[in-house]
C-alpha cells in the first residue's frame, strides 16, 4: 500500500482552474476577481501585474463601449436616419441613425473578446494555483525572465501559435460568425432600410426552401446543377487523367518524359488566362465559330450556341474543365502508378490474369484507395469552383428574367451575384451556411467510411 501511495505522489499536480477554485488558498481564489493576485503574492510580481493589466483593459473596454455593444445586439438599433430641412443653409441635412451592420459587428467582436478574456482568466487562475503549490512545496518558481526564456525552448509552441490564433480569430472566426448572424436578419435590398435591419429568425431559411417563391425555386435548380457539375467535373477529370497516366506509364510507351512535359506545360499558364481565352474563342463571332463557317460546317451567319443555349453551356463548361484539370490529375495519378509494387503484377501474370483483370483487381483498387482523400477534396473544390463558371460563362445564359441565377450558375457564383449585384446579403449568408454544413458533413462521412480511413496503411 505504501508503494502505491508513493507512486501516486510521483504524478505531477494537475494545475487546472477547477483545482484552483476547489483546493486553492485564499489568494488563489481571490485571483478569480483580481487576476494576477496569486502570482504577486508568490513572488511573480511582473507576471501578476501583466494579468492585472489585461483585466483592467478588458473592464475599461466593457465600461466604455462593450456593454453598450452587447445591449444593442438584441435590437440591432432602433433610431432611423432622418431628413431635416436647414432653414439657414436652405438644404436638407441627415441626422445620424443607428447602423445595424456596425452594431452586429461590434456585438460579435465583443463576444469574441469576452471569450478570449475567459481564456486569459482561466490561464491566470491556473498560473496562480501553480505558483501557490510550488511555493508551498519549496520548489523553484520561474522569474519573469525565465518565463520569457522558456518561450524559446519548452514553451515555444505558445510563442508560435499565439499570433496565429489572434489572426484566426480576427480574420476567420469573426467574419464567419458575423456571416452566420447575418442569415438570421432581414439585411437585404428587399428591406427599405439597408442601414437598419432586424432579427427575423428562420424566415430566410423558410424562403430559401420554399419552392413556390422565386428565390426558393432558383435555389433548388441551382443546387441540382451544382451537384451534377461537381460529379461530372470530378470524375471526368479523374477518369481521363487515369487513362492518360496509364497510357504514358506503359512500358511500351516511348518518350514518356516528353508526353508528361507536354501536359505539365499547360499547368504553367495561369488558369484564368486559359479560361478567358477559351471564352473569347467560343463566342458567336469567336475563332471557333468563324473557322467552322469558313470550312462550311455551319451555314451562313449561324453559330454554335456554346454559351447561349442552357444545355450547350453546361456541356461546354464541363468539357473545358476537363481540358484544364486533366494535367493536374495526370500528375497525381502518375505518382500513384509508379508506387504500385511490381510484385503484384508479376504474381497476377503468373496466375494467368489478363490486362483487364489486372486493371480491375490491382491498379484501380490501389489508385482509388490512395486517392480517396484527393477525390473528396476535388469534389468539394468543384462545388465551390468559382473561377471556371464565372470566367467562362458568368453563369449565363439567363432563361428566366425573374430569376437571379443563370443556367450555369453554381451555389457559389449565385451567392456572389446575390450579395454583390442584388444586395440580398441575408439569403447569401444562408446559402453560405448550408453549403458549408452539407460539404463538411458529406466529406467527413465519406472519408470515415472509406478504406483509406478504416484500413490506413493496410492495402
Amino acid at each position: 500500500m505504501a508503494i502505491i501511495k508513493k507512486r501516486v505522489n510521483e504524478f505531477p499536480t494537475p494545475y487546472t482552474a477547477t483545482a484552483a477554485i476547489s483546493k486553492g488558498a485564499v489568494e488563489t481564489k481571490l485571483s478569480m476577481l483580481v487576476m494576477g493576485l496569486g502570482n504577486i503574492m508568490h513572488k511573480q510580481a511582473v507576471k501578476g501585474l501583466l494579468y492585472l493589466v489585461i483585466e483592467a483593459a478588458y473592464l475599461i473596454f466593457m465600461a466604455v463601449s462593450g456593454i453598450h455593444c452587447l445591449a444593442m445586439l438584441p435590437s440591432l438599433g432602433t433610431v432611423e436616419q432622418e431628413e431635416v430641412w436647414n432653414e439657414a443653409l436652405q438644404i436638407y441635412e441627415y441626422t445620424q441613425g443607428d447602423n445595424s451592420v456596425l452594431i452586429l459587428l461590434y456585438g460579435v467582436a465583443t463576444i469574441l473578446i469576452t471569450v478570449l478574456m475567459f481564456l486569459f482568466w482561466r490561464e491566470a487562475l491556473r498560473s496562480a494555483y501553480k505558483a501557490e503549490c510550488l511555493d508551498r512545496e519549496g520548489k523553484h518558481l520561474n522569474t519573469f525572465r525565465e518565463d520569457l526564456r522558456s518561450l524559446l525552448h519548452e514553451n515555444v509552441q505558445k510563442l508560435l501559435m499565439t499570433p496565429s490564433l489572434v489572426f484566426i480569430f480576427g480574420l476567420t472566426v469573426l467574419p464567419l460568425i458575423f456571416m452566420i448572424c447575418m442569415a438570421f436578419t432581414n439585411y437585404s435590398k428587399m428591406n427599405e432600410h439597408l442601414v437598419l435591419f432586424d432579427w427575423v429568425g428562420l424566415d430566410n431559411f423558410k424562403t430559401l426552401f420554399d419552392s413556390g417563391s422565386i428565390i426558393g425555386s432558383t435555389f433548388w435548380s441551382v443546387l441540382a446543377w451544382t451537384i451534377i457539375w461537381a460529379f461530372f467535373a470530378t470524375f471526368s477529370n479523374y477518369i481521363f487523367g487515369m487513362i492518360l497516366a496509364i497510357v504514358i506509364n506503359r512500358k511500351d510507351t516511348k518518350a514518356k518524359s516528353f508526353w508528361r512535359f507536354c501536359f505539365v506545360l499547360s499547368c504553367a499558364v495561369p488558369s484564368f488566362v486559359s479560361l478567358l481565352i477559351m471564352r473569347t474563342m467560343l463566342q458567336p463571332d469567336g475563332a471557333v465559330n468563324v473557322l467552322l463557317r469558313n470550312l462550311g460546317w455551319i451555314a451562313g451567319d449561324s453559330s454554335l450556341p456554346f454559351f447561349t443555349d442552357p444545355l450547350w453551356a453546361r456541356v461546354t463548361v464541363i468539357v473545358i474543365n476537363v481540358w484544364v484539370g486533366v494535367p493536374y490529375t495526370l500528375l497525381q495519378l502518375t505518382g500513384v502508378l509508379q508506387n504500385i509494387p511490381g510484385e503484384l503484377y508479376e504474381a497476377a501474370k503468373v496466375d494467368g490474369a489478363n490486362a483487364v483483370q489486372t486493371f480491375f483487381k490491382i491498379t484501380l483498387p490501389y489508385m482509388v484507395y490512395i486517392t480517396t482523400p484527393y477525390l473528396i477534396a476535388t469534389f468539394t473544390g468543384n462545388v465551390n469552383n468559382f473561377n471556371i463558371i464565372y470566367l467562362l460563362s458568368g453563369g449565363d445564359p439567363v432563361t428566366d428574367l425573374a430569376s437571379t441565377a443563370g443556367s450555369t450558375d453554381l451555389l457559389v457564383t449565385w451567392l456572389y451575384k446575390l450579395t454583390i449585384d442584388k444586395q440580398y446579403y441575408n439569403v447569401g449568408a444562408v446559402i453560405g451556411i448550408l453549403t458549408f454544413v452539407v460539404l463538411a458533413v458529406v466529406s467527413l462521412v465519406t472519408y470515415r467510411n472509406s478504406k483509406s480511413y478504416k484500413e490506413e496503411g493496410g492495402f
